[in-house]
């Protein structure tokens, strides 16, 4: 986080416009990053296990504290509920902790002025109806995305050019580690959860969007959102689950956003600002195993979807047609499917709490990632 802070001085971006929200865990060092925050002069507040809990609690909400599983990566919904319960809040961005920006970018500014493009933008398509993000060096690395579908690979790639009007989410792509599942890291012969392939910024080359009735991998480490999206970005309940499914709760909510936003004419830029990835060493097979029990329903999560919410002229509404769709659908064709069913229910809970909450979509935001 220094060094966001850091690279946001150096381009000039006013630090008081961020409210910076650490979700963590119990058994982390909360007053250590308290006093960071203080030191850098930001404002913030941190958040671990048993102030989840009291948050919930303050505001009568305890029956929906299992929205939020503990020691998981999809424990960034927390922070979406955080800002929905705070309508001063505009705009968000996630950060995952293994990154760091480029010292090139303006990472919060290209971050806010993505989202307020409105140009003429590289789009892309593909037989498969599936992007990938990565497929501008593709032919030459070969590197398909964490939650790429294997069924969708060998695809073949059509771009144009199409006018963008109204960007919900901007996702900064990364260099170094590339975001892999494990068995395309097994495949590229790395035993330690990373990849020996690497990605450098000359891979990338400018931004894009996917085409409306195509799907793409979204990766939740350097992504900036509008308000708006959140009752269609839950993360849902990944890891701490009787299926043992992980790992997929950016990719799947990632579906959801880019459903709900072809619905509603909405685009997703992706591209720059790229962030530098430093994934640590952990065992390949560890990845494995809690990826393998989501891997066959990962491929047909976005064909759910697909079929639904046609209608809707909200992002409540969309996400109401979806979450109902996994709640109430028969996925026992596929391993693990009751999970679905799970992630559908948890999902009205999910939207059941924006609710109690308070807080209307339609409310209009005082400032952009703004201090009281």
């Amino acid at each position: 986080m220094r060094e966001y802070f850091e690279n946001g001085r150096e381009h000039g971006f006013d630090l008081d416009r961020l409210f910076v929200l650490l979700v963590t865990e119990d058994f982390c060092d909360v007053e250590a990053m308290e006093e960071m925050l203080g030191e850098e002069g930001v404002d913030g507040a941190v958040y671990d296990g048993s102030r989840r809990e009291a948050w919930f609690e303050e505001r009568g909400l305890s029956s929906f504290s299992h929205l939020i599983p503990g020691a998981s990566h999809a424990q960034t919904s927390f922070g979406l509920l955080y800002m929905w319960d705070n309508p001063r809040f505009e705009r968000g961005v996630f950060i995952d902790d293994d990154t760091l920006p480029h010292d090139e970018w303006d990472f919060f500014g290209r971050h806010m002025a993505n989202l307020d493009r409105t140009d003429e933008i590289e789009s892309v398509a593909s037989d498969e109806r599936w992007v990938n993000v990565l497929y501008q060096s593709a032919d030459e690395n070969g590197l398909y995305p964490r939650g790429y579908p294997y069924s969708a690979m060998d695809e073949t790639v059509e771009t144009g050019r199409r006018e963008v009007t109204d960007v919900v989410a901007s996702q900064g792509l990364w260099t170094n580690v590339p975001d892999l599942d494990a068995v395309r890291i097994l495949m590229d012969g790395d035993l330690q959860g990373q990849a020996q392939t690497r990605t450098e910024k000359s891979d990338f080359d400018g931004d894009f969007v996917a085409e409306p009735g195509q799907y793409l991998t979204v990766c939740s480490m350097n992504l900036a959102f509008e308000r708006e999206v959140i009752p269609a970005f839950y993360q849902l309940p990944m890891d701490d689950n009787e299926w043992d499914v992980g790992r997929f709760d950016d990719i799947w909510s990632g579906v959801f956003l880019k459903r709900a936003a072809d619905l509603l004419g909405k685009d997703v830029v992706n591209g720059y600002p790229l962030c530098e990835h430093n994934k640590a060493p952990r065992p390949t097979f560890d990845d494995l195993n809690n990826e393998v029990p989501g891997l066959e329903l990962n491929e047909h999560v976005w064909e759910v979807v697909d079929g639904v919410g046609d209608d809707a002229d909200s992002w409540t509404e969309a996400a109401h047609a979806m979450a109902e769709a996994f709640a109430g659908g028969d996925f026992s064709a596929w391993n693990n499917g009751a999970f679905l069913n799970h992630c559908g229910e948890y999902w009205l809970d999910w939207l059941d709490c924006l609710d109690e909450l308070g807080a209307s979509e339609n409310r209009e935001p005082k400032a952009a990632l703004a201090d009281d």
